[in-house]
């Protein structure tokens, strides 16, 4: 941890900041369709912030690669849907049986393997069109937050040009700041409680491991790890695959019992550390991972203190916060998938898939962008090697 910057640190603290304030919402809704009382939804808050701090802090420590871990955002989607009428214990059970079809995963390798068929351009294709919307949502919250937007977005492109490396950090800054003045924060009561862990026995039906803890299991390597590991590897980074499903699947497993429904790669807060900006070192990158993973442990423990203090941010800060510390890494992902002639044509279906939103089976635009980007790069390649007689 010694050699930090301050870029490190505000790298950390947005990610954590994005990942919270995009889908904590969505836990909350997750826990009550399973009918968790106050008490339980705590529990879960704090074994999810403990969860991505302890996995996220010992793979990226361990590899020296900006590695964030997360909770499965489509996958607690899917649990508002999948867990109305499921006794908690059951529910419970599914997540450890999903834990446990990680854990299988990351050791049996066989993820790893078919990652390395997926070309660069084409995982950078991906990676653009997942933090695509994000960029623009800088541009949607000008037209609410007008002043606020404008002097965040004034005061990125004068510390780009004079203060490169401390331009997201003086954005957040005077975002904040912006914001007291103009008075956007919200007037919601803060919860100042700590959260404590309640265990809870699980149950294991078969109906419900299969109705619920399949398609987490599914839904998480699809829409989770797959764009997770496209993430490192278009910032040119080798991610440990198989060790991080494992060490995911393994984290799981241990904090289910207390609402950990399930652990893994992150992309959209992972790219927020992975750019120049945090570190012209690539080398030391991971300083900010190891930052965002300590700030995911605090917030763990405070449980519902911090949960509440994320709650009263104006989105408007949030989202242009956010979308500015991508410029760099949406950019750069451009580049790396439409420089190379021969693959370009791959990476541009693979961008627009995966902007396009498209959802088939309840995976989403990401998996089917790399799937039909693939496609695309293997068939074209093929073509070219036969033979083509032009004078017919």
């Amino acid at each position: 941890m010694f050699g930090l910057k301050l870029s490190h640190i505000t790298a950390g603290f947005i990610a954590v900041l994005v990942g919270y304030s995009s889908s904590v919402a969505v836990i909350f809704q997750a826990a009550e369709a399973v009918g968790a009382t106050q008490q339980q939804i705590n529990s879960w808050m704090l074994a999810l912030g403990l969860g991505m701090g302890i996995s996220g802090f010992i793979l990226s420590y361990k590899y020296k690669i900006p590695i964030l871990t997360a909770w499965s955002t489509p996958g607690a989607a899917l649990l508002v849907v999948s867990l109305v009428g499921v006794p908690l214990p059951q529910a419970i059970g599914a997540f450890l049986f999903c834990g446990l079809l990680l854990t299988l995963t990351g050791i049996s390798g066989w993820f790893e393997k078919l990652n390395i068929l997926v070309p660069k351009a084409v995982a950078s294709a991906m990676l653009a069109g997942i933090l695509f919307q994000f960029g623009i949502g800088v541009f949607v919250q000008l037209e609410q937050e007008i002043l606020l937007v404008s002097i965040m977005g004034i005061t990125y492109l004068l510390g780009k040009i004079y203060l490169t490396r401390y331009a997201v950090p003086l954005v957040l800054l005077v975002g904040i700041l912006a914001s007291g003045w103009l008075g956007l924060y919200g007037q919601q009561p803060v919860n100042f409680g700590l959260a404590m862990p309640v265990f809870i026995m699980p149950e294991f039906n078969l109906a419900v491991m299969i109705s619920v803890g399949v398609p987490l299991y599914i839904v998480t390597m699809t829409s989770q790890n797959m764009p997770g590991v496209a993430t490192l590897r278009a910032a040119n980074y080798e991610p440990p695959i198989s060790a991080g499903v494992t060490v995911t699947g393994i984290t799981t497993i241990l904090l289910a019992p207390f609402g950990g429904f399930t652990f893994n790669f992150a992309a959209i807060t992972a790219a927020i550390c992975l750019g120049e900006d945090v570190d012209a070192n690539k080398n030391t990158r991971y300083k900010a991972a190891l930052v965002a993973a300590v700030f995911y442990g605090i917030i763990g423990l405070m449980g519902a203190a911090v949960v509440s203090l994320f709650l009263i941010a104006p989105k408007a800060l949030v989202v242009a916060v956010a979308g500015m510390a991508l410029f760099g890494t949406i950019g750069n992902s451009l580049h790396n998938a439409m420089h190379d002639v021969n693959g370009r044509e791959a990476a541009l279906v693979t961008f627009l898939v995966t902007v396009s939103g498209l959802s088939i089976g309840g995976i989403g635009a990401a998996f089917w962008g790399v799937i039909i980007g693939v496609s695309v790069h293997y068939i074209t390649a093929k073509l070219k090697t036969l033979p083509f007689d032009n004078q017919r």
